[in-house]
């Protein structure tokens, strides 16, 4: 077998039946995966939901997770953030020219890993090879579908006044991992990526209630910008208490030498969790048991309706401002 992707490989014949059975069906293999034209899939009993997202980041390995990781925790944690246990999952694989195909099998082994932890099954696929040039290595698009548990009701339009505003662990590590794996500013520091599938979180969330108002995970634009969308969806005020808000150490250094906001910087394993203050203490001591760091932040106000309001240790207050332009590009 070739040691490098190859236009044949993306060609329909002798060389795209090898690649397919040596690489996608041996890890990615179960009893719904099909060669067929389409898969043929029991339906869930009550409501479902469905979500799709395409993966470009570069590199497309890095501290933490690669590519292929990334892909099937982003989509399974897009359906968990809707209280869904995830169940199928398609992907497409979009590949360069010239691409190392022991790098490519290491991507699909970590897909069936995640995949398998979760308990999902990939039904489905496609493979396209493009010239140099065309994909800057490896694209790869999952889709998702998964079975909303009972009375489970999540929204961004849920959040009330009283809510308490949580998050699930330490915030801004995988934006903070992406910007120093392209060294461009040859600064060392100790961080990957917080790169993890969260429905078992969602779950043991769902075990303790299913009064839940609002999941999200804060991946593009980090918690801030989910912030900022819940507020203005439930058309309310956010408060939160700067000195709770969990950033490791060198994850402050890093944003401190570059003038960057945590809040702003990607995660692609926290989510932001809104709930009625009465349960507030009993997800914290959940989410706690998966992560140390998760912590209660903020909380839902009927105040400066569509604002972020951040409140210092010192006792002052200050608008967290919108960010605008692009952060850190290509993070997922």
């Amino acid at each position: 077998m070739e040691k490098v992707i190859t236009l044949a490989h993306g060609a329909g014949g002798a060389q795209t039946a090898s690649l397919i059975g040596s690489i996608f069906k041996k890890y990615l293999d179960n009893p719904d995966f099909t060669g067929d034209d389409a898969a043929v899939l029991q339906a869930p009993k009550g409501k479902m939901a469905m979500s799709t997202d395409g993966f470009v980041v570069s590199p497309s390995f890095f501290p933490g997770g690669n590519i292929g990781e990334l892909s099937v925790c982003g989509t399974v944690n897009d359906l968990s953030c809707m209280g869904a246990k995830p169940q199928y999952m398609t992907c497409s694989f979009q590949i360069e020219e010239g691409f190392e195909i022991e790098k490519l099998e290491k991507i699909v082994q970590s897909m069936q890993e995640i995949a398998h932890k979760v308990g999902v099954h990939f039904v489905a696929g496609d493979t396209k090879v493009v010239g140099k040039g065309q994909v800057d290595g490896l694209f790869i698009t999952t889709t998702g579908v998964g079975e909303i548990q009972p009375g489970i009701q999540v929204s961004g339009a849920n959040a009330k006044a009283g809510d308490k505003i949580l998050v699930t662990g330490d915030i801004g590590r995988h934006g903070c991992t992406i910007l120093l794996a392209r060294n461009h500013f040859s600064i060392q520091a100790d961080v990957t990526s917080d790169c993890q599938e969260l429905w078992h979180t969602v779950e043991a969330m769902i075990a303790t209630t299913t009064d839940l108002h609002c999941i999200r995970d804060a991946t593009r634009g980090g918690v801030g910008t989910v912030l900022y969308e819940i507020a203005a969806e439930s058309q309310v005020g956010i408060r939160l208490y700067q000195d709770q808000i969990p950033v490791m150490d060198s994850v402050k250094g890093v944003c401190g030498f570059l003038g960057l906001e945590p809040l702003y910087l990607a995660c692609e394993g926290r989510m932001v969790v809104v709930v009625p203050a009465q349960q507030a203490e009993a997800i914290l001591a959940v989410l706690k048991e998966k992560n140390e760091m998760a912590a209660i932040i903020g909380e839902v106000t009927e105040e400066n309706v569509g604002k972020v309001v951040v409140h210092t240790p010192f006792g002052a207050q200050t608008i967290l401002p919108q960010p605008t332009g692009e952060l850190l590009p290509r993070i997922c």
